[in-house]
């Protein structure tokens, strides 16, 4: 069996860290998640999908993450069942994320640009570029400077095709 979800969209309200009796961190928050379809002279239409994420990934996501934020993760769907406080019985639809990570590049506090990604315990990060010391501006890499001679022709065999 299998079940995966990966979605891409913007935090609904500021996420909120609370800790469970036995002290695991959890927070649940929603995203919106516009739809790709738009009817002529409608507006984009967008669903709304409650997340929850747990220990660790519950941290990092209260930590860099607030409202209207761009936030991308994977994880899985999971249903459940509960009792009110009025007696009715509910029944909840929400994705259990196990991946969460910025979309695109974020500023961060020293001037420079990175990007982080939160997969379990593991913590990806891209340290800003040094300032260049040069006062001569670098010509940027481009192969429009570059030759026929620059590149191979491999050989081409029908077998080697994976398919």
């Amino acid at each position: 069996m299998l079940n995966r979800v990966i979605l891409m969209g913007r935090l609904v309200a500021d996420p909120e860290l609370k800790t469970t009796p036995s002290g695991v961190s959890v927070t649940s928050f929603r995203i919106a998640v516009d739809r790709n379809y738009v009817k002529s002279g409608e507006e984009r239409k967008a669903d709304f999908i409650d997340i929850v994420c747990w220990r660790s990934t519950a941290e990092f996501v209260c930590r860099y993450f607030g409202k209207g934020s761009l936030i991308a993760l994977e994880g899985q769907l999971q249903t459940r069942t509960y009792q009110a406080k009025d007696g009715t019985n509910r029944y909840v639809v929400e994705v259990v994320a196990d991946n969460v990570s910025f979309t695109g590049e974020r500023r961060d506090n020293s001037g420079g640009y990175g990007s982080q990604q939160y997969a379990g315990n593991q913590s990806y990060s891209q340290a800003p570029q040094a300032p260049q010391t040069s006062q001569t501006p670098q010509t940027p890499v481009s192969y429009e400077s570059g030759s026929a001679a620059d590149f191979e022709d491999l050989p081409f065999n029908d077998n080697d095709l994976p398919f």
